[in-house]
């Protein structure tokens, strides 16, 4: 009996210490993994589908430009459409497309994305900074970042009190305080993949979470966060204070409020949309799959078709420019620019 109960004090100690051990373990380990420094899950990106070739007699005029555009914009002061496309040696190239000209205006290397201040400046995110870009002059000035060498910056706009927004390829948003230093920084995101600005409240598309975040005017906190369908790619503010994204994956066209975030329409759109313009009167998607634009008026409660024109191959940008009333669709396969002139009205 003695024995019997000395090995069964000995098998309790010892099974106290391996319990022990085990929490101290455990405790350690959830010390040094904190969850808020692990990147978030994420699927994958949606893409836009690949354009059949277009067919002829498009409506409007289909402007020469041999590169695969990326990203384009339109300057009211300048009357220029900016291009942004890749170009020799790794480099990167800012058409600038007047009514009578287009003029090259080369970057000193590769850009991402572009914002322009409607008065003749154009902002191109790339390694380390940013350039500006000068539409007139037909002149690019690079602005490194301060501590930012290497960041590879994938996205960026321009707030309403002209502070510049830059996103990054691991998750981060930077609001800038001057021309080159930085004010705020808040990283939660797996990618910034887009960046919009309704008034100082800055919205982040992240397609591998399919979701938009809006970012407060301080640029330290995230406000809301909302689900952006089943593959979101392309995100558009226009000037009535909507923000549009196209759910390519899941087909729709979804239409939010910035300040607070809200989805207030979700619209079936067929063919992968993807190219997406905002204007007062009219909401524009492009169809990747089928070489089509429609023109959605959003004042009802649902979308309602109100144009529809043909397009090049790969209509992957859409720009519309307010006070002419000019849809510019914009090929990412280097078919060109198709110009379309009174666009809202009866094709």
């Amino acid at each position: 009996m003695p024995c019997r109960l000395n090995d069964s004090r000995r098998f309790v100690r010892t099974m106290a210490r391996l319990v022990a051990s085990a929490l101290v373990i455990a405790a350690l380990a959830g010390c040094s993994s904190n969850p808020a420094e692990e990147p978030p899950p994420t699927i994958e990106p949606a893409q836009a589908a690949v354009s059949p070739p277009s067919g002829r007699d498009l409506p409007g005029t289909v402007r020469p430009l041999a590169a695969d555009a990326q990203a384009a914009l339109f300057d009211a002061m300048t009357a220029t459409l900016a291009v942004l496309a890749p170009g020799p040696a790794g480099q990167s190239t800012i058409t600038a497309l007047t009514s009578t000209d287009a003029r090259p205006i080369p970057l000193a290397g590769p850009a991402t994305a572009i914002v322009g201040d409607g008065a003749g400046l154009v902002y191109a995110a790339g390694r380390g900074g940013y350039y500006r870009v000068e539409l007139a002059a037909g002149t690019a000035t690079k602005v490194d970042i301060e501590g930012e060498r290497d960041t590879e910056f994938t996205a960026i706009t321009r707030r309403a009190d002209g502070r510049l927004v830059l996103g990054s390829a691991d998750g981060a948003v930077y609001t800038l305080g001057s021309d080159d230093t930085v004010d705020a920084r808040l990283k939660q995101f797996a990618r910034v993949d887009a960046l919009v600005a309704q008034g100082n409240t800055v919205v982040v598309l992240d397609r591998g979470q399919t979701s938009v975040t809006t970012i407060d005017e301080s640029g330290k906190d995230a406000d809301y966060s909302l689900r952006a369908g089943a593959g979101a790619t392309t995100i558009a503010a226009d000037p009535v204070g909507r923000v549009l994204v196209a759910d390519t994956r899941g087909g729709a066209l979804l239409v939010f409020l910035a300040d607070p975030l809200m989805l207030r329409q979700r619209y079936p759109v067929r063919d992968a949309p993807y190219g997406l313009a905002g204007s007062s009167t009219l909401a524009w998607v492009s169809q990747t799959a089928s070489n089509t634009v429609i023109g959605y008026d959003l004042a009802s409660g649902i979308p309602v078709e109100k144009v529809r024109y043909r397009t090049v191959q790969q209509p992957n940008s859409l720009v519309y420019d307010e006070r002419s009333g000019t849809l510019y669709v914009v090929s990412a396969t280097g078919a060109g620019v198709q110009v379309i002139t009174d666009a809202a009205g009866v094709p």
